[in-house]
C-alpha cells in the first residue's frame, strides 16, 4: 500500500510509532509497522536540544536521509516548516525525500494566522503533489482556541488549501474527536489516547494515531530503570540481545551500498 492508502483501509486506525534515530525506527520496521515516523521532541533531545524554536531543522533531513532506505514508509516532522515563507518552506520539504510530513499551525508556543498555515500547505503541495500533507491544529496542544469549532474553522481552511489529513494533538475526548472527526473531509490523526484502544478510537472516526515523543520517553525511563535495577539489586529488565541488534545496523549498513 501507499502511504496515503494506509490512511483509507478499512479496519484498525494506521498506527504510526515515532522514531528518533536509526536504531529505533529498524526496531519499528522489524517490528511489522508499515510506516514510520519522526519525532521532533526526540531528535532534539537527542542532539541535547528542546523542543520547537525551529532546531532539529538539519538534524530532521540528515533522519529521514537515513530512514529513506528502509523498507517503509516515512514520514517527517517538520515543526512549523522552519520557517515563515511558504516557497522556502515548500522547498525544504523537497529537499527530505519523505513520503509525508506533519507540519504545525503554531510557532513559539502559539497559534499563527491560519491563512499562513495555509499557504505553506498550498505551496508544498504544489511542489511535491505526492507527499502526504498532515495539517496539524495545535489548539488543544496548546490550550488556544481549544473548541471543536475552532479547530474545525482551521482544519477546513488546510483542507482547502491541499491537505491530505489533519492532526489535532492534545484532542482526547470522544465527543470532541467525534465531531472533529464528522467535520473534515480528510483522515483525522491524534495522539495516543491511553483511555480509548485503536479499535475504540477508530468506531469514533480517528484514522490515524501517532506515538509521538511517548516511545522516546519511554525509553529513557527503561534505560533509568535497568541502571537503578543493577544498583539496587533488583533484576534487571530484560532487553534485545546485543547480536540481534548488531546484525540489524550490519544489515542496515550494507543495504545502504546496494
Amino acid at each position: 500500500m501507499t502511504f496515503r492508502e494506509l490512511h483509507h483501509r478499512e479496519g484498525l486506525p494506521l498506527l504510526l510509532p515515532n522514531a528518533w534515530d536509526v536504531p529505533s525506527a529498524l526496531a519499528f520496521a522489524e517490528a511489522g509497522f508499515p510506516a514510520v515516523g519522526t519525532t521532533s521532541f526526540g531528535v532534539a533531545a537527542t542532539a541535547g536540544r528542546p523542543d520547537g524554536a525551529r532546531t532539529t531543522k538539519d538534524l530532521t533531513v540528515a533522519l529521514v536521509r537515513q530512514l529513506t532506505p528502509l523498507d517503509v514508509h516515512v514520514s517527517a516532522d517538520v515543526e512549523d516548516g522552519y520557517d515563515d515563507d511558504p516557497e522556502r518552506v515548500a522547498a525544504y520539504v523537497a529537499s527530505l525525500g519523505a513520503d509525508g510530513v506533519n507540519i504545525e499551525d503554531s510557532s513559539a508556543e502559539r497559534l499563527i494566522d491560519p491563512r499562513k498555515h495555509a499557504a505553506k500547505i498550498a505551496a508544498i503541495k504544489q511542489r511535491s503533489p505526492g507527499v502526504f500533507v498532515n495539517a496539524r491544529v495545535d489548539t488543544y496542544w496548546l490550550g488556544q482556541d481549544a473548541t471543536v469549532s475552532a479547530s474545525l474553522q482551521r482544519a477546513l481552511a488546510y483542507v482547502e488549501a491541499g491537505a491530505d489529513g489533519v492532526f489535532v494533538p492534545g484532542a482526547t475526548e470522544p465527543a470532541d474527536l467525534r465531531e472533529l472527526a464528522a467535520g473534515v473531509p480528510v483522515p483525522l490523526n491524534v495522539l495516543v489516547v491511553p483511555a480509548l484502544s485503536l479499535a475504540e478510537l477508530g468506531r469514533l472516526g480517528v484514522r490515524r494515531v501517532s506515538t509521538g515523543s511517548l516511545p522516546y520517553r519511554a525509553a529513557v525511563d527503561a534505560a533509568v530503570e535497568v541502571a537503578a535495577s543493577v544498583r539496587d539489586g533488583r533484576p534487571v529488565p530484560a532487553a534485545t540481545p546485543y547480536p540481534v541488534m548488531q546484525e540489524r545496523l550490519v544489515r542496515y549498513h550494507e543495504s545502504l551500498g546496494r
